[in-house]
């Protein structure tokens, strides 16, 4: 018990518990995406091979791209964070460019290049973090100063930019995990609680406004309180419905992998943003809470390297990281489990979609490039490295 107790008191401990946690989900994730596209993969190219072929290229691009950011080098970060908001900007007005843009479940949120997609939205996220972060430093600089800042006045304009930009492509689902990623930065850097509690009331009223003035939204809002109704089983609540049954039929222990029901048709989206429905449906009470678990480890090492952060720019992107990955997880667990209306986002390193797995993975690089630039954590390492060569 010492010995545990001294691994995870290490300064390279979250190192390994990030780094860990991370290839269990991707691993898992490529697993469950095989079982949960083989059908649809077979219907649509004759197949049963085709998606998850695809998703494993995404992980090798995903991990060689993790590998180059965390090897970047410290001063080439802050003049990326600087341009990253209007890069942002760029690239989510290109879904609405005639003939390049691509519109996926209502949302027009893609762009199409030949037979592959890319949702920009997806880079956004950590786009308007670094920015985010470049910003906050003129705040804890006045903080040093004056002895008071408020930091919502320098990074609104950015932010109002990105949601509208995102609003524009009708992605409500994306703008509420940004609100939530923003709301955590903000908190990071000390806002007070009284402009929290306005931020709160303008987010609720604005998105209020989104759901009552779009009938999907709207069916989709009030599904989600009774999907096995008469009203709703066979419209908006279809994919809830058949969610929660496919999470109660995995019973403790699943009814084994690749057995799934729901995945033959009556489950849409069932390889990405219900993948957590197939694997509570094939493994059991046992698998979803062990990627619960997973996901908890990967959060709170996040935010352990936020805490030791050397300065406040890596704090704040580091911090934001954590926030994006963990208010997604929320978000697609709370649609699945029917806590929440379907609002179609994927889950973290498990779902099918190449740009989801490169951006997340692009984010946890940079995390691990702010550890092992650590003099302390970077020695350990190194120390560890050469015991293993010398046991070699």
């Amino acid at each position: 018990m010492e010995n545990r107790t001294a691994l995870f008191a290490r300064p390279a401990s979250a190192y390994y518990l990030i780094l860990g946690s991370l290839s269990i989900l991707s691993a898992l994730g490529l697993v469950m995406v095989l079982s949960a596209s083989s059908v649809k993969a077979l219907s649509e190219s004759g197949n049963s091979f085709a998606i998850v072929i695809r998703q494993a290229l995404f992980l090798v691009i995903s991990a060689f791209l993790a590998w180059l950011a965390m090897n970047l080098k410290e001063s080439l970060w802050l003049p990326q964070a600087r341009l990253a908001i209007f890069v942002a900007a760029i690239f989510l007005v290109l879904p609405q460019v005639p003939g390049l843009g691509k519109e996926v479940g209502g949302n027009r949120n893609w762009i199409a290049i030949g037979s592959f997609s890319i949702q920009p939205s997806e880079f956004a996220k950590l786009g308007l973090i670094l920015w985010c972060a470049y910003r906050l430093r003129i705040h804890d600089k006045r903080m040093l100063e004056r002895g008071t800042s408020n930091p919502l006045p320098l990074v609104a304009p950015g932010i109002g930019i990105v949601l509208a930009l995102v609003m524009w492509g009708d992605d409500l689902g994306t703008a509420a995990v940004i609100a939530g990623i923003v709301g955590g930065i903000l908190f990071i850097a000390g806002m007070q609680a009284r402009y929290f509690a306005t931020l709160s009331a303008l987010g609720i009223v604005g998105f209020a406004a989104f759901i009552l003035t779009s009938p999907n939204r709207l069916g989709r809002f009030s599904a989600f309180w009774d999907p096995f109704s008469e009203e709703n089983y066979k419209n908006e609540g279809w994919q809830q419905a058949h969610s929660i049954l496919g999470l109660a039929s995995g019973g403790p222990l699943g009814t084994g992998l690749g057995s799934s029901k729901q995945k033959w048709g009556n489950l849409p989206e069932a390889h990405t943003d219900f993948i957590f429905s197939v694997i509570g449906e094939e493994l059991g009470l046992l698998g979803t809470l062990t990627v619960l678990i997973l996901y908890a480890i990967l959060i709170l090492g996040i935010f352990r390297v936020a805490l030791r952060a050397r300065n406040n720019f890596d704090r704040y992107v580091t911090g934001g990281i954590g926030c994006w990955i963990a208010v997604q997880v929320i978000m697609n667990i709370g649609t699945v489990i029917s806590v929440m209306p379907v609002v179609g986002v994927t889950l973290p390193f498990i779902s099918y979609g190449g740009s989801s797995l490169i951006a997340t993975f692009i984010a946890i690089g940079y995390v691990l490039g702010v550890l092992r630039r650590d003099p302390e954590i970077a020695a350990e390492l190194k120390a560890r490295k050469v015991a293993r060569s010398a046991r070699g």
